[in-house]
């Protein structure tokens, strides 16, 4: 895999994992919700109109697009497995960012991962 393919294939994967955690971030500020009756036009508009949900929305866009040029390029069954590099950059991200927990059990699993993201991308 080379130095360009790499890069549209991590820059998907952050794009994505940056989405993650401004849904999170915007779902922190509206609070927990049910989509019911009465309530879905208010929370429909609340989520709508929340700016971290909108950007995570949009990042999601981007990373579709850097995606589909990524694939262009490299196989999926090298490409998909990769995208578990945002497993990683989540629980850290989550971790400093929002005050979730990482236990010995996350971090043995995010070794694991690393473990995984390293032998697909020596494959390619």
């Amino acid at each position: 895999m080379n130095l360009v393919s790499f890069s549209l294939i991590l820059t998907g994967v952050l794009l994505n994992a940056a989405a993650q955690l401004l849904l999170k971030a915007g779902t922190n500020r509206i609070g927990s919700f049910e989509f019911s009756g009465e309530k879905i036009v208010p929370i429909a508009k609340a989520v709508a109109l929340q700016p971290h949900i909108l950007l995570g929305l949009g990042c999601y866009g981007v990373s579709v697009i850097v995606w589909i040029m990524a694939l262009s390029r490299v196989p999926v069954s090298v490409a998909y497995p990769l995208l578990s590099i945002g497993y990683i950059v989540n629980a850290f991200a989550a971790w400093h960012l929002f005050g979730e927990s990482l236990s010995a059990q996350k971090l043995v699993g995010i070794a694991v991962i690393c473990v995984g993201v390293w032998l697909v991308a020596k494959s390619a």
